[in-house]
């Protein structure tokens, strides 16, 4: 057991699991049941990134010092101030003996865990990557453990395009899920011009719901707008949950059924549950929630909601995003066209 969840990689504290470990061992020897992926790109969330361009003040060369900085003290993609990483692509190196993962040396793929429970050595200096994108070109090596996730990159899909969805894809997933349960639902997603938030909006569309994307500026809103992946399309600025609550209450006509949060700054907790109906759900996607910040505010509220953590995965959720790109060309073009402007 120690070995399939990575514990023999934990090098400070003892007794945490990779994910909560200040540092972890990234050497590439492999252990009987890991898996080393010859790196190729990195995603770095939306959450860590923005940390990062706003205490560098867009300063590629320091962003990228940072990053090095961070990978090279803790052994792993973990963003101290955030507490979030990414996901990458590579190409498998070397398989276990002892590996329950269905990859052999040779497979394209994406590693569908989170970069700061993943061993990751760089060893190129991040010297291809400009420092003002999330997407960062990389050599190195990381290592999956037995009970990792991992997919092979789909053949019909530019890599760097199936590595955008693949970092978000439990969020369409379990929008799908947590939609279907309600009869004539009514759908808003914070952050809907997004990555996670038009994937979200798709899936609440197709799973039967009305849906209200909310965006902070008319850039965005146009954006979405042209889309058509939302039945409304409002402004406001999350953080304010009066303003975001009329935002939401004006498109529906009524609080939401569900409301997702795929924003990636603080300060959208209590703006969800305002906006969500009684006996509603609330969906966190954003790495920037304040999870007690949120259950102290719908206690203050007295809102009798059901609030979900999006943890990233759920059964079969790297198919099901992959399969909304192909369904959905809007949404495809969507993805095409943030990928071109990073």
């Amino acid at each position: 057991m120690a070995g399939s969840v990575g514990l023999t990689r934990v090098l400070e504290p003892a007794g945490v699991l990779p994910q909560a470990a200040w540092r972890l061992d990234a050497s590439p020897e492999i252990g009987p049941d890991e898996v080393r992926i010859r790196v190729q790109r990195l995603n770095l969330d939306a959450a860590s990134y923005r940390q990062l361009a706003g205490k560098h003040d867009g300063d590629g060369a320091a962003i990228r010092a940072e990053v090095l900085e961070i990978i090279g003290t803790r052994g792993k993609m973990h963003n101290p101030v955030t507490g979030s990483g990414g996901m990458l692509i590579g190409v498998v190196d070397e398989v276990g003996p002892e590996s329950p993962l269905p990859v052999k040396p040779g497979d394209r793929v994406a590693t569908l865990v989170s970069l700061t429970l993943t061993p990751l050595r760089i060893t190129d200096g991040l010297a291809s990557w400009d420092g003002l994108s999330e997407q960062v070109p990389a050599e190195g090596t990381a290592i999956l453990f037995g009970r990792s996730i991992v997919g092979v990159l789909p053949d019909d899909l530019p890599a760097e395009l199936a590595l955008a969805v693949y970092d978000v894809c439990g969020a369409p997933a379990l929008v799908d899920r947590v939609v279907r349960g309600y009869s004539h639902p009514t759908v808003a997603v914070l952050g809907g011009a997004g990555k996670s938030g038009s994937l979200a909006l798709a899936a609440a569309r197709l799973a039967g719901a009305t849906t209200v994307g909310i965006v902070p500026h008319e850039r965005e809103a146009a954006t979405l707008r042209s889309s058509g992946l939302a039945d409304q399309v409002e402004i406001a600025d999350a953080r304010d949950p009066i303003a975001l609550s009329a935002a939401v209450t004006a498109a529906l006509g009524k609080p939401a059924t569900v409301t997702v949060v795929c924003v990636d700054v603080p300060g959208c907790e209590h703006g969800a549950i305002l906006a969500t109906a009684e006996g509603g759900t609330v969906i966190f996607f954003s790495m920037a929630t304040s999870f007690s910040a949120a259950a102290l505010g719908a206690e203050g509220l007295a809102a009798d909601v059901t609030m979900l953590v999006g943890n990233g995965f759920v059964p079969g959720h790297a198919e099901f995003a992959v399969g909304l790109l192909r369904r959905v060309p809007a949404l495809r073009a969507l993805f095409e066209a943030r990928i071109a402007a990073d």
